[in-house]
């Protein structure tokens, strides 16, 4: 986040909550101790043991696959993890359709100049993927081993989110895996999370482009407020999910700007993209 240069130490003390030790990037507050880990990018070896577990031999040009996000409440054994390998898996399974390739890039995907080019996969590495969920050893034991997301009409309060009265304790952005499409766009799937007294709240976004072909943002909101919960009860946890997507076509057809070059930020286009799926989880603990 632009302009963040770390939570105060008396903020810290206010809220109750405190960073995590030496070597660890993070912090534990309200029963939930919330953790990112930023790692390099996979070696020749482990993509080829990557490819051996999702059966494919096509994988992300950069794929940081030690990188993650974790949030685990302590008192339930509530575990919430970003990652992607999880996030490859949905992308295989989900395999959606090759996107037409630029004409100007199709000699980049071919083996030999001489070679007709044949896609069989999703080169964009969408994915469906929200997250992953499990509950603790050593809770299930205890009698909590159901983690469900129901249907709710709750959602999220954005606008509360973007109130500067309460200091920002904890922020972070990891990128799980990056693709930049053989030069013609690109394929990035990241995670943020924002720590404050009252909440935490995060953003798994996966953003296509494919220039001059295809636009598609894949959003998930998770949102958990300390203000409804003590440290020992069961954390009220809701997700918004939200996909978008739109031909550069379309685009042009509705009189926006059709040059890739304006659409390098997702933010920038995103409420220009229709929406093509959406829906409000609520996270039940059984």
């Amino acid at each position: 986040m632009a302009g963040w240069e770390g939570a105060t130490a008396t903020d810290l003390q206010a809220a109750g909550a405190e960073l995590l030790p030496a070597g660890r990037t993070g912090l534990r507050i309200n029963g939930w101790q919330i953790e990112t880990f930023n790692r390099s990018i996979l070696n020749s070896s482990s993509r080829l043991q990557w490819e051996e577990v999702l059966k494919t031999s096509h994988l992300p040009e950069m794929v940081f696959g030690e990188s993650k996000l974790v949030l685990v409440h302590e008192s339930t054994g509530t575990k919430l993890c970003f990652n992607a390998l999880d996030a490859l898996k949905g992308w295989k399974e989900e395999a959606l359709p090759p996107v037409e390739v630029p004409a100007a890039a199709q000699w980049k995907f071919r083996s030999k100049p001489s070679e007709q080019v044949i896609l069989d996969y999703d080169y964009t590495f969408t994915t469906p993927y929200c997250g992953s969920e499990t509950i603790e050893k050593n809770k299930v034991e205890d009698g909590i081993n159901n983690l469900n997301w129901e249907e709710t009409n709750e959602k999220i309060n954005l606008a509360s989110l973007s109130s500067k009265e309460e200091p920002i304790l904890f922020y972070d952005e990891v990128v799980l895996y990056e693709d930049e499409l053989a030069d013609s766009g690109s394929s990035l799937l990241t995670v943020k999370v924002r720590v404050m007294p009252s909440c935490w709240f995060l953003l798994l976004r996966f953003w296509l482009r494919v220039d001059g072909v295809l636009m598609r943002l894949r959003d998930t909101r998770v949102y958990c407020s300390f203000n409804e919960n003590n440290e020992n009860s069961k954390p009220n946890i809701i997700r918004e999910i939200c996909w978008r997507e739109s031909s550069f076509r379309n685009l042009s057809a509705k009189g926006q700007i059709s040059d890739s070059i304006a659409y390098g930020d997702p933010n920038v286009i995103q409420d220009k993209l229709p929406i093509v799926m959406h829906k409000n989880q609520k996270l039940k603990i059984n």
